[in-house]
């Protein structure tokens, strides 16, 4: 059988089961998608950086106020 690629969008907590199940049987795979590289690289500058000074971590209340300021 051909390999058949679909993207779906999964919004019953029972059809999460029913694919996990198919998972299980090995029916079925699910593909992580491609990091890009650029943000393999950003994500790994930052993380030396936070490691170097924990200091420039924020909590995750101050996290979301700057995304919301950012919209």
């Amino acid at each position: 059988m051909n390999n058949i690629v679909y993207q779906i969008a999964i919004k019953k907590e029972y059809a999460a089961a029913i694919i996990e199940d198919l998972k299980l049987m090995d029916a079925i795979d699910i593909l992580e998608p491609p990091i890009p590289q650029w943000q393999q690289d950003e994500t790994i500058k930052r993380l030396s950086a936070y490691q170097s000074n924990p200091s420039l971590g924020i909590d995750e209340k101050t996290f979301f106020k700057q995304v919301e300021r950012r919209d």
